[in-house]
């Protein structure tokens, strides 16, 4: 929107760039998420009278500390993003609508799972298996817009980072492998939204190195880099940006001591749209790497899951997540978040460095 007014009025041509539009993208959802967050949560706990279920199997303090804490609050960050998005984005962009699209549509799901919770007060909502195909039915269309609008030479390419020019044809491979990155993502994230800003913190930590790589791919500084030229890709850097700023916002709430959970509104969407940013810019390993957290939360469930069936009932670790098993170690729920953005800083910076200059 701001894009089409700068060229009607003639506007400085600077005010045009794709980098200046990403810092209006970002105080945009910023301040809107700052602005309307403190009605947003007065609406849901209006509207929630015990807020979201707590587990009765996770940690005991989480049921005095966090009981009554509504949820939905993804409703915010996806608010005031997509229309940090759609007023500064060249809107025009088949990318921008294919983030938008994913980002909304995997927040219906996660909205519908939430409010199921809610309203029943259970911690179990939405089936796997109903959850699963609605996520994968998703990523299949996203996956066929972005396999289309990718230049055909890397259309089924996959990135070999901290290796020059190095990349493997998944051929169609790659079709599947890049659904399972999107899906993957967003149930990764899902599952590391268990303690008081763990997820937002980690999210900006990502999606700040994909603003970067996003910029690199679509513009012609490209070919000073090892990294594949995504035509147009550029202009995700703007929708990077107002993600950044909305979570950064959110996180002003979402703080210990918690006054909003962002639910599965917000952790589905946003892990998905990680992931489609990924294959995008054909960055899926290093997707692995920067969201390195995201990866481990998603390992620990699944290593508990394996080992209690075929030991019997043994655990592996205390509790998983395995944020909750640092709780149980003694770790104040503080400590495991902050320790986990140190993590999520550190691997952002050995994400860069994948970045090689030519």
């Amino acid at each position: 929107m701001l894009q089409y007014l700068f060229n009607l009025c003639s506007a400085p041509e600077y005010l045009n760039t794709v980098y200046v539009r990403a810092f209006m993208a970002f105080f945009i959802a910023l301040i809107v998420s700052l602005a309307f967050g403190g009605r947003l949560i007065d609406f849901l706990r209006h509207h929630q009278a015990k807020g979201q279920p707590i587990r009765e199997d996770g940690p005991q303090s989480h049921l005095l500390t966090k009981k009554g804490t509504p949820t939905m609050g993804g409703l915010l960050i996806l608010g005031s993003s997509v229309l940090g998005m759609l007023m500064c984005a060249d809107l025009s962009n088949h990318w921008v609508w294919t983030a938008i699209v994913v980002l909304l549509v995997y927040g219906f799901v996660g909205f519908a799972d939430d409010y199921v919770k809610v309203t029943k007060q259970t911690a179990n909502a939405m089936s796997a298996k109903m959850k699963l195909f609605l996520q994968f039915t998703t990523a299949i269309a996203a996956v066929a817009v972005i396999t289309y609008q990718t230049p055909e030479n890397s259309r089924y390419v996959l990135t070999i980072p901290y290796f020059k020019q190095l990349a493997l044809n998944l051929c169609w491979f790659y079709i599947p492998f890049a659904m399972v990155v999107i899906v993957g993502a967003s149930n990764a994230v899902n599952l590391s939204d268990g303690l008081d800003g763990l997820a937002s913190g980690l999210l900006i930590a990502a999606f700040v190195f994909f603003m970067i790589v996003t910029y690199i791919c679509g513009s012609g500084i490209v070919q000073n880099f090892y990294i594949t030229a995504i035509p147009q890709a550029a202009e995700i850097a703007v929708v990077c940006a107002a993600v950044i700023g909305a979570c950064l916002g959110f996180l002003w709430f979402n703080a210990a001591p918690a006054q909003v959970f962002m639910g599965d509104t917000g952790s589905l969407a946003l892990g998905a749209l990680l992931g489609t940013v990924a294959v995008m810019v054909k960055q899926e390993i290093l997707l692995a790497v920067v969201g390195g957290i995201f990866v481990v939360e998603a390992l620990s469930v699944m290593i508990q899951v394996g080992y209690y069936r075929y030991s019997g009932g043994k655990r592996f670790f205390r509790m998983a997540p395995i944020h909750h098993h640092f709780e149980q170690l003694g770790w104040p729920e503080t400590r495991v978040v902050i320790r986990f953005w140190i993590v999520a800083a550190v691997l952002l910076v050995i994400g860069l460095t994948a970045l090689q200059v030519k």
